[in-house]
C-alpha cells in the first residue's frame, strides 16, 4: 500500500471514530433532554433551543418537538416532527419512522384522527408492518370510522404476532361495529386467555354479549 493510500485510510478512520463519537454524544444529550421531559418539560424545552443554537442537530430539533407536545402545543409538535422525518438530516428510515409515530401520537393526542392516519402511514412506508405502528394507524381508522381499514392493519398485525392481546381485542371492537358478532367474541376470547384482567377487554366482551343478546331476540 502507497504512503498516499495508508493516509487517506487512517483519515478516513479518524472521520469514522470521529463521527461514532459525535453520534454517541448527540444520543446522550437527546436521552437526557428526552427524560426532562417527564418532570420539568420547559427545561427541556430550553435545553434543546440552546441545543438547536449550537448547530441545529437532528436531537436538539426532536427534544424541542416533544418537549411542546408536553407543554400542551401538540399540533406544532407535530408538525415540527414530521419536518423533521422529511428534512435531509432526518437520519436513517427508522429514525425517520420514529419521528413519524411521535407525530401520529401528538395528532391523536388531540383528536386529530385523520392526521394521526397520514402519520402512522407515512411511517409505514419507511418501517413496513412494524407491529406498533399498525396497531397505532388502526387506532386512528377506528376513530374515524375506517372499520375496513382497521381490521386489514390488525390482520396483519395479528399474523405478525398471534395471540397479542391488544390486537386482539381491538379487532374484537372492529368485528363489533361491522356487525360481526361471532367473530369479535372469538378475538375477545383471544385476548382474554392472553390477559384476563384487562379492563377494556371485559368491557368490549360486555358489549359484544349484549350485542348477540339483542340480535337474538330480534
Amino acid at each position: 500500500m502507497s504512503l498516499i493510500a495508508m493516509v487517506a485510510g487512517a483519515a478516513l478512520f479518524l472521520q469514522q471514530s470521529a463521527g461514532a463519537e459525535i453520534a454517541a454524544a448527540e444520543a446522550r444529550k437527546l436521552e437526557a433532554c428526552v427524560a426532562k421531559i417527564e418532570t420539568a418539560p420547559d427545561e427541556a424545552y430550553e435545553d434543546g433551543l440552546a441545543w438547536t443554537f449550537e448547530g441545529n442537530r437532528p436531537g436538539a430539533r426532536q427534544c424541542t418537538a416533544l418537549a411542546l407536545i408536553a407543554l400542551g402545543n401538540a399540533e406544532e409538535g407535530a408538525i415540527r416532527l414530521e419536518n423533521l422525518a422529511m428534512s435531509s438530516d432526518g437520519g436513517t428510515m427508522e429514525q425517520r419512522a420514529v419521528y413519524l409515530s411521535q407525530a401520529g401520537n401528538a395528532w391523536l393526542q388531540i383528536g386529530a384522527a385523520e392526521a394521526a392516519a397520514v402519520s402512522f402511514s407515512e411511517a409505514l412506508r419507511l418501517a413496513p408492518n412494524e407491529n406498533d405502528l399498525l396497531l397505532d394507524r388502526a387506532t386512528a381508522y377506528m376513530l374515524i370510522d375506517k372499520w375496513d381499514e382497521a381490521l386489514k392493519d390488525l390482520n396483519i398485525a395479528i399474523a405478525n404476532t398471534p395471540g397479542d392481546a391488544t390486537a386482539h381485542q381491538m379487532r374484537a371492537e372492529v368485528h363489533l361495529n361491522k356487525d360481526a358478532l361471532d367473530l369479535a367474541m372469538k378475538d375477545v376470547e383471544t385476548a382474554m386467555a392472553a390477559d384476563p384482567k384487562n379492563i377494556d377487554t371485559l368491557l368490549v366482551r360486555g358489549r359484544v354479549r349484549e350485542a348477540i343478546r339483542l340480535k337474538a331476540g330480534d
